[in-house]
């Protein structure tokens, strides 16, 4: 084990993403920061972060939630103004 140190962020992400990520965090039995940890490292070195099993669990978790967002919208989101 390689010895790390975390910091405390705040992170503004999509509210039905955030419960699939959630959801698998959970099922994978990780926390959420060492899932997106995970993401990000294996994205920085072009690999895939998941197997078939974990992309079919995504999918369930994504029509549960009603995650309809694909990386194609990734640069094209734009925030609902809350205000009434």
């Amino acid at each position: 084990m390689k010895k790390i140190e975390r910091t405390q962020t705040g992170l503004r992400i999509e509210k039905r993403l955030l419960k699939v990520l959630k959801g698998l965090a959970e099922h994978l039995d990780i926390s959420v920061a060492e899932l997106v940890e995970g993401m990000a490292l294996h994205a920085f070195e072009g690999k895939a972060p998941f197997g078939d099993a974990t992309l079919k669990k995504i999918e369930q978790l994504k029509a549960v939630y009603d995650l309809d967002l694909t990386a194609a919208d990734s640069h094209a989101l734009s925030e609902q103004d809350n205000q009434k």
